[in-house]
């Protein structure tokens, strides 16, 4: 059987670990995957993504900076990527038509939940940033039931415009949004969704958000804890974890929704973790 061919789309692509993860995910499942990077011109994205498919292509993922062109050029969209506002994989059905989904937000519950064992379900949840990472990631967690979930940005009005668009899918009590400064109490699960980190920034958090049993967890990922993890355990957070779980975690959902197999990911970990 010739392998059939998947890759991912981005500028710039060359630091990506998808191939190496989803090269992984091939040889554990034996499935017919040959995956490669594709860097796309910044105003050609439409057009790398046509030509890829029209050559025989099966599935993109979409990395940054271009998301939410993928979502725009869909035919259709997976639910849990129509609010999302943002694409990471794309397809063609049966009907030929392009269609997007967003397997991120699955990603970074799979990762909190099942790779670390974190209840979500009543927890308090305080996620930072209003960018697309957050928004793809919101109505996933709302899903898992947290007591309350609050968003802090920087700019108050785009933490509240995210809050109205998902206050269907949580009651509204539980849904709040603020700026960075606001929350002065202790949160279950802090949830960094902002890139600060990978330039040595930190949001300016009161440390009181950070109680004895708090987990933190950055989406950022580094081979040295970042620089929100560090700041978090300088402050009494015990458990601190990186978005690496969460990259190989939306990448086996990925992976699962064109090849209909669920790929395990603990291996995957190990590999790249001691890379």
């Amino acid at each position: 059987m010739s392998n059939e061919l998947y890759a991912v789309v981005g500028h710039p692509i060359n630091h990506s670990k998808s191939p190496r993860i989803h090269g992984l995910f091939a040889k554990h499942t034996g499935e017919p995957v040959e995956y490669t990077a594709i860097q796309a011109p910044l105003d050609g994205f439409a057009a790398t993504v046509h030509q890829f498919f029209e050559s025989g292509g099966k599935g993109l993922n979409i990395t940054v900076p271009f998301k939410e062109q993928a979502w725009a050029l869909a035919d259709r969209r997976a639910t849990r990527a129509e609010k999302a506002g943002a694409a990471n994989t794309l397809y063609q059905n049966r009907e030929g038509q392009l269609v997007a989904d967003n397997t991120d937000g699955q990603g970074l519950v799979r990762d909190l939940t099942i790779n670390h064992g974190v209840e979500l379900k009543g927890a308090r949840i305080l996620i930072l940033g209003a960018g697309g990472a957050v928004r793809g990631v919101l109505g996933p967690l709302l899903e898992q039931q947290p007591a309350c979930l609050t968003i802090a940005n920087r700019t108050v009005a785009k933490a509240e415009a995210l809050a109205t668009l998902f206050a269907d899918e949580a009651d509204v009590t539980r849904l709040n949004a603020c700026g960075f400064e606001t929350p002065v109490q202790p949160f279950d699960v802090i949830i960094n969704g902002t890139s600060a980190s990978l330039q040595g920034d930190l949001p300016p958090l009161c440390t009181n958000v950070i109680a004895a049993g708090t987990v933190v967890y950055d989406m950022m990922y580094s081979s040295q804890t970042t620089t929100f993890n560090q700041w978090a355990l300088d402050n009494g957070a015990v458990r601190v974890f990186d978005g690496l779980g969460m990259l190989i975690e939306q990448a086996a959902e990925s992976f699962r929704v064109w090849r209909g197999v669920q790929p395990e990911t603990a291996p995957v970990i190990d590999a790249l973790r001691n890379d």
